[in-house]
């Protein structure tokens, strides 16, 4: 069995009862954390110096439609309005099998580039078993840890999800399989609780989005039928009333907030400060190149100035001045990245922190600074030195491995150059 030694770094295991960041070394076996430590057994080891490096957990995007990326930036004004009528009202039904494979593709590799190691995929344009094939191909090909989050295209608010579909795809080791429902907002009652039950009869996550104003009645029908769970996943989360959140987190199910794209889109507030009054707190995604920079460090640090400015402009009004203390810290920001996006995606026992047993996802940041909680949190893709995923290395001195970049690149153009056409003639 292959081992290696990671010797001498700043190593935040973001385990319970060990310290924010410790120096320690980490031992990796085949594709597992075997220790973390020191006077560790290094005997047949290969030992990689990482001293005034930083080692964190593999950072967890908990929400992106790679198959969006030859889109990326071409939506930096637009509104929420504008993304669904110029993507998924225009572009979408231009999309080849083969732009699903290279946007898939190549959306998981600038994951790896940026530290992410376990990726959320919720792919939503899937007309032919050839397009939903093809995404899952350049997911597998990436070499990232993910959860394919199937999903369809809109339809009628009475259909269904295709859970044949489903049920045909197979995974490799690193992929697992979701589905991305319309759910309770976009579906009849009947209709969510036909969703949720599928999924909960094949042991998946359910995710779905929610930002189109209060809860409608498929709410409420999937609460009567009992089916809400650990495994349902909320993204956005806007226009869920208080009464529901509690109601979501009291059943164990996960909240997932793209804050820029929900500040910038107009989603509408991050749902951060009401999870953190009920003793929970969000995982984190970034949603679609096409709007925003696909980067869940960056997601983190507005999520928390975003709360932290909400936060003081409250003590503000109610006391005339802002507040003396912080009332988030960088390691619950750090903590929504990796802990929180694996519980969110079900991978909470397998990925998310350093510690014995868990998968050796990890993430080497060059970076300095006297915190390094902070300067993991404030790491920007060049202090990304090395990646690794379960066990094997994906990045090394900053430059991704077992990959022709040129030639990712070169397809993702043609992709472009045949799909921005139809998002700008609307």
């Amino acid at each position: 069995m292959n081992r290696v030694l990671l010797r001498g770094a700043r190593v935040i295991t973001m385990a319970p009862n060990r310290p924010d960041a410790e120096r320690a070394d980490v031992l990796i076996e085949g594709d597992t954390i075997a220790a973390v430590g020191d006077g560790l057994d290094t005997t047949g080891a290969e030992i990689v110096d990482v001293t005034d490096r930083i080692v964190v957990p593999g950072l967890v995007n908990a929400h992106l439609h790679t198959w969006q990326t030859a889109l990326r930036g071409a939506g930096a004004d637009w509104t929420l309005a504008d993304y669904l009528g110029r993507v998924h009202g225009a572009v979408a039904r231009h999309y080849r099998p083969e732009d699903m494979r290279i946007g898939t593709l190549a959306g998981a590799l600038s994951q790896l580039d940026r530290g992410t190691t376990t990726l959320g995929d919720w792919c939503h344009n899937t007309p032919t078993p050839d397009h939903t094939d093809a995404a899952l191909d350049g997911l597998a090909a990436s070499g990232v840890r993910g959860v394919f989050l199937h999903g369809t295209p809109y339809s009628a608010p009475d259909a269904t999800h295709p859970v044949g579909e489903v049920d045909r795809l197979s995974t490799g080791p690193l992929l697992s399989l979701g589905m991305a429902v319309r759910g309770p907002q976009l579906s009849t009652p009947d209709t969510a609780v036909a969703d949720f039950r599928a999924a909960a009869e094949r042991g998946l996550v359910v995710s779905m989005h929610q930002s189109g104003g209060e809860p409608g009645p498929g709410w409420t029908a999937v609460r009567d039928a009992g089916l809400l769970s650990p495994a349902t996943n909320v993204v956005h989360g806007a226009g869920l009333t208080e009464e529901w959140i509690k109601i979501l987190v009291d059943a164990g199910a996960t909240l997932t907030s793209t804050p820029e794209n929900e500040l910038g889109q107009g989603h509408g507030f991050p749902v951060t400060g009401r999870l953190l009054r009920l003793g929970a707190a969000p995982s984190l995604g970034t949603d679609t190149d096409a709007v925003t920079p696909a980067d869940v460090l960056s997601a983190a640090r507005i999520a928390l100035a975003a709360q932290r400015g909400h936060d003081h402009e409250r003590h503000r009004q109610d006391t005339g001045s802002p507040s003396l203390t912080a009332t988030i810290t960088a390691r619950q920001a750090l903590a929504w990245a990796t802990v929180e996006g694996a519980r969110a995606l079900g991978l909470a026992d397998r990925v998310g922190r350093l510690e014995a047993g868990m998968q050796a996802d990890l993430v080497v940041i060059d970076s300095f600074g006297p915190d390094p909680v902070a300067a993991a949190l404030y790491a920007g893709t060049g202090d990304i030195e090395a990646v690794m995923v379960a066990g094997r290395w994906r990045k090394r001195d900053h430059t991704l491995l077992d990959v022709d970049l040129d030639a990712v690149r070169d397809r993702l153009r043609e992709s472009a150059a045949h799909l921005l056409p139809y998002a700008r003639s609307r």
